[in-house]
């Protein structure tokens, strides 16, 4: 297997708009992350993610980009993302920026010029039909077919109707996004994280969706359409291969039956996937506003066939949560009385798995999701759609829909993060353009910081480890009773070393007879080392073990 930085390193997700606000206006920038670089180096993490930071009109909080080359006015300007990329090469960070390239905003000048006639240059930026060709829903709600007055025209947008589709068949859009890529590597970043990657190539055949599978639809007439690899080939011949650089492309619609179509090394395409089995578990039929219990055979399972399916060719990330999805701890966890253990469990999983690792901001501190009291509390848009269509349903259960969201919602990931405990946990000085979660004296990063035995130290300790064991970055992953609705367990081996990773998801103690050998080294957990080797393992305990080879 090729060993490389972006394989070894641990990525480290910022949300810009709810991280730091250094100016008192209620919003994360640039400046706020700066201030923030110490205690992200501390941590040890490798490379800093940065959720668009890029000029919009926030239509879907920055994935909805007006102009590719200019910053967010609310987070900064271009000296200040210069200095914060400096300022993190200085400590030996990384840093990835998120690219958003299968649409932009409605008020990018391309789709100005393309909406104003039927023989602009531009017109076929975008995907323009007479009438709708088809029955494609959004990924927000309603139609992803939106009429536009101006030519009378419907144009296409799987996201919101501000975020039109771009039409990748035409070679000088492709060319403008290959040099607007080539524009931010020459500044010194180390790479990208492509949203939305698989969805680039349009079925222009426009075939039904089905009506009543929405994930069907995404994963057969969404994602790799027919021209996608095509198209990648492109990009990382005329960007990727110039640089020393990360390509991470959020794999939606990806399967493991393709996926080394994407990162496979023979390829030449992406260098990383970002997979989403396992984070629509608790989707029931109507999606994220339906959940569903979810069981751990099942989770196991995605990890177990993920890893064959990548084997030694292809690589992917570890994730457990990001800003589009629940806070891990209240998903997979218990972010009850088993709050700082249980995060100390998903802690492990994620940093001894076969793949990059991608800690969300405040992961390290074990925050949880919050609770919506209230409709006005919501700043989401796919909430606020999901809303409108429950009552165009005739659903009109506030509390119900409320609940739902404290389950799934994504305003759950977008709280702010807690620095102290001080009057908005720290974020700022002014009133926070979404809620702090209230639990937000108890669980900050001061707090933890301070205590040796908190969540953000076993997450440095992990991180430690897991860097002076390479075997736990690539040797090979072999699950162990796959059955067991408890017990997470598996191998991580390689000619260099061998180690045994146990997890208890549950509050019951669970017996370990027959699975620790005698001979083994006690090398981290998130309880206290025990007394002997077949000691059962405690509620919501994580044991990692070194074995003879």
């Amino acid at each position: 297997m090729t060993r490389t930085w972006w394989k070894e390193a641990v990525i480290y997700q910022i949300y810009p708009r709810s991280f730091m606000d250094s100016n008192g206006d209620g919003i994360g920038d640039l400046p706020g992350i700066i201030s923030r670089l110490d205690y992200l180096a501390h941590l040890g993490v490798d490379v800093l993610w940065l959720s668009p930071i890029f000029q919009s009109p926030n239509d879907d909080n920055g994935y909805d980009i007006s102009d590719y080359e200019a910053i967010m006015a609310e987070f900064g300007t271009m000296a200040d993302f210069e200095r914060l990329l400096a300022e993190a090469h200085k400590r030996g960070l990384k840093v990835l920026l998120d690219i958003v390239v299968n649409h932009s905003s409605d008020e990018h000048p391309w789709f100005r010029q393309s909406r104003s006639s039927k023989d602009n240059p531009l017109r076929d930026f975008y995907f323009w039909q007479p009438a709708p060709p088809n029955n494609w829903k959004s990924f927000f709600g309603g139609s992803a077919w939106q009429h536009d007055p101006a030519t009378g025209a419907y144009y296409l947008h799987l996201f919101s109707r501000k975020q039109p589709d771009l039409n990748w068949e035409n070679p000088r859009l492709r060319r403008e996004i290959y040099r607007m890529m080539r524009f931010w590597l020459d500044k010194g970043v180390d790479g990208f994280r492509l949203d939305v990657i698989p969805l680039i190539s349009k079925r222009t055949d426009w075939p039904d969706a089905y009506e009543d599978d929405f994930l069907r639809t995404v994963y057969e007439i969404y994602a790799n359409g027919p021209r996608v690899h095509e198209y990648l080939q492109e990009m990382h011949r005329e960007v990727f291969a110039r640089y020393d650089m990360m390509a991470l492309g959020e794999g939606i619609g990806v399967t493991p039956a393709n996926c080394l179509d994407y990162v496979g090394e023979d390829r030449r395409e992406l260098h990383v996937l970002y997979h989403f089995d396992h984070m629509f578990l608790n989707f029931g039929a109507g999606g994220r506003f339906d959940p569903v219990p979810w069981k751990l055979t099942d989770f196991k399972a995605v990890f177990r066939r993920w890893d064959e399916a990548i084997g030694e060719e292809g690589w992917i990330n570890i994730v457990l949560d990001n800003h589009d999805f629940p806070r891990m701890v209240s998903r997979f966890g218990n972010d009850g009385p088993w709050r700082e253990a249980s995060a100390k469990l998903l802690a492990t999983l994620l940093l001894t798995m076969r793949g990059t690792p991608c800690i969300y901001q405040g992961s390290e501190l074990g925050m949880t999701n919050a609770r919506w009291h209230r409709l006005d509390e919501l700043r989401d848009i796919e909430a606020r759609n999901a809303w409108a269509e429950w009552q165009a349903n005739g659903r009109n259960d506030v509390q119900a829909f409320l609940e739902a969201a404290s389950v799934n919602g994504r305003d759950n990931a977008r709280t702010p993060m807690q620095w102290t405990d001080a009057p908005h946990a720290g974020f700022t000085t002014g009133m926070p353009w979404i809620k702090v979660n209230e639990n937000y004296p108890e669980v900050n990063a001061r707090k933890a910081m301070a205590d040796a035995d908190s969540v953000f130290h076993y997450y440095r300790h992990l991180m430690a480890l897991r860097k002076a064991h390479p075997t736990l970055i690539y040797g090979s992953y072999r699950p162990l009773r796959e059955d067991d609705e408890q017990l997470f367990a598996y191998e991580r081996r390689d000619a260099d070393g061998r180690y045994l990773v146990l997890l208890n998801f549950g509050e019951a103690e669970y017996p370990v007879e027959g699975l620790v050998p005698a001979e083994h080294r006690w090398l981290i957990g998130n309880y206290a080392m025990p007394t002997t080797a077949d000691e059962p393992l405690r509620p919501w305990e994580a044991r990692v073990l070194e074995l003879d080879a």
